[in-house]
């Protein structure tokens, strides 16, 4: 019998919280895993065997006996390939992946048509963004008859604790050359050009947000089969926001292609805190209502950005671990989960099913939520 939870990088900025917030509903069965089994077992240590340590490489091959009992594996580390997830979903074991890293989802997605067996089921895009902005743009096109473009902003506090692997992400794409969809046809755009205007609503007012490169903006017209999608970045600091799309202006982000500069970026914005610990997503979408043209507005504002990352990863893995028996396959979460939202909380749910919230299902609160349709 599989009764088990992994998560791999369990010991991590972000899985070291999801550990914490799933170990708290199924203790004794919640294991901290990567390379390094000294650090997961000094992680482990404080948990008073709530949480248990394991060693796993992922480059590796599977190894079935360790993970005979296992029902779940939580992914927080990039991978260049997808031999470890389909390897899990042979075995049975679903896998759930927290990354944002949009090659390997078009590898996840190749698997679908591979002629393979599964026994068990793949969530990606779960997170921030991707992640909430995905749930919140399933919710703005559920609520239009029809809809023709979805816009996602993304705010972050630049004073605000990311993990490594983070911030070298958001330095390596801050010129980075990329495909959007534009009235059903693929269009390339790149990093901190063609910016916009985002009311953010009263506490964070008015901000100018700029393309980037977040993975949702390229999977969500294919799942929710919209025509037009874009999601654009700022942070709290305007100065910090303005200063960027400047040098992106003056032709000076490549400069990040060498390794000197690049590092030194990266060192900056890991010690450097030049904002708050404030986030913010807001979806917006453009379409019919009622016959009329119309936009719907979804926001979600607060505070710690790998905080809300983990209680969402957390509260969608407690789903798929209790309550889980759809067909096997690869999705995305938009496609299996819908959110309801409250004036200062969020809750989760499997689609179909939004009168039953489980106990995985609990509210995540200390948000600023807000809805409008005109």
């Amino acid at each position: 019998m599989r009764t088990d939870i992994v998560v791999i990088g369990g010991y991590g900025h972000v899985g070291s919280q999801i550990c914490t917030l799933l170990a708290d509903l199924y203790p004794g069965v919640v294991y901290a895993a990567g390379r390094s089994l000294a650090r997961a077992e000094q992680f482990c240590k404080g948990s008073e065997g709530r949480i248990k340590p394991m060693q796993i490489d992922v480059s590796a091959a599977l190894s079935v006996d360790k993970l005979r009992k296992v029902k779940l594996v939580v992914m927080c580390l990039d991978q260049s390939d997808t031999s470890f997830a389909e390897a899990c979903l042979i075995q049975g074991i679903h896998y759930m992946d927290v990354t944002a890293n949009l090659d390997f989802y078009r590898q996840m997605k190749q698997l679908t048509s591979s002629g393979n067996t599964y026994a068990a089921s793949a969530v990606l895009s779960v997170g921030l963004a991707p992640g909430l902005t995905n749930l919140l743009a399933g919710e703005a096109r559920r609520s239009m008859d029809e809809t023709w473009q979805l816009d996602i902003s993304v705010l972050l506090g630049l004073g605000d604790s990311h993990g490594q692997a983070a911030i070298e992400w958001t330095v390596d794409n801050l010129n980075a050359e990329y495909e959007v969809m534009q009235s059903g046809r693929s269009h390339r755009v790149k990093s901190f050009t063609d910016g916009q205007t985002i009311d953010w609503g009263q506490s964070l007012g008015r901000r100018r947000a700029y393309r980037f490169p977040f993975s949702d903006q390229l999977t969500l017209p294919d799942t929710l089969g919209i025509a037009t999608a874009s999601t654009r970045l700022c942070f709290d600091s305007r100065i910090a926001t303005y200063g960027l799309a400047l040098l992106q202006k003056l032709g000076l982000l490549r400069w990040l292609e060498r390794s000197r500069i690049r590092n030194a970026a990266v060192r900056s914005f890991g010690r450097v805190r030049w904002g708050t610990d404030k986030y913010a997503i807001k979806v917006e979408a453009t379409g019919l209502r009622n016959g009329a043209k119309a936009k719907a507005e979804y926001v979600i504002q607060g505070s710690k950005e790998s905080t809300i990352t983990a209680q969402v990863a957390a509260a969608i893995a407690g789903i798929l671990f209790k309550e889980w028996s759809g067909s096997p396959g690869v999705y995305h979460v938009e496609q299996l989960f819908g959110l309801q939202l409250g004036e200062h909380q969020i809750s989760l749910y499997l689609r179909g099913d939004a009168d039953r919230l489980s106990e995985a299902s609990n509210p995540i609160g200390g948000l600023n939520c807000w809805s409008r349709i005109s």
